[in-house]
């Protein structure tokens, strides 16, 4: 899957949240440290699914099925403090038939400090857990929600 070149900027995002660095997140550089920021990623994934109306983990249960974490990838562009209200930004860049990919950042104001990637599979709730096609319900609200439809397939 090719990546977006171009560095995000807040305008590109529906969903934005806002977030106050906590102490627990930090190392003793008193930066925000590094792997957190895929906690942050995956506050903002779970916000975003509130915000589309598919609640995690009611909203994909309702059709059977689950997201899966395959890949995840961050670029470091600068650092978060302690006590730093900072913003998580999420968006569905492209669905595919059985997996999306999520566009994620954090901002300190208009200022980049990480984004990155991450694609989930869509797969049975139940059993050997097989990929499903995302539910149709899902991409309409998804597509409704976003400032820049996602691409497909």
């Amino acid at each position: 899957m090719a990546q977006d070149t171009a560095a995000p900027t807040p305008a590109d995002f529906a969903l934005l949240h806002p977030l106050r660095v906590r102490w627990a997140e930090v190392d003793p550089q008193g930066i925000v440290f590094n792997p957190n920021y895929f906690v942050y990623f995956d506050l903002a994934m779970t916000e975003y699914l509130r915000a589309v109306g598919f609640p995690y983990p009611d909203g994909l249960a309702e059709h059977g099925s689950d997201l899966f974490a395959v890949n995840a990838s961050a670029n470091f562009r600068a650092s978060a403090r302690y006590d730093e209200e900072v913003t998580l930004a999420a968006r569905v860049v492209h669905i595919g038939t059985s997996s999306l990919r999520f566009q994620l950042a954090v901002f300190r104001g208009g200022e980049l400090l990480v984004d990155g990637t991450m694609v989930y599979v869509n797969a049975a709730r139940e059993g050997e857990r097989r990929p499903m096609p995302v539910p149709a319900a899902f991409i309409d609200r998804v597509t409704a929600f976003e400032r820049v439809p996602p691409t497909r397939k």
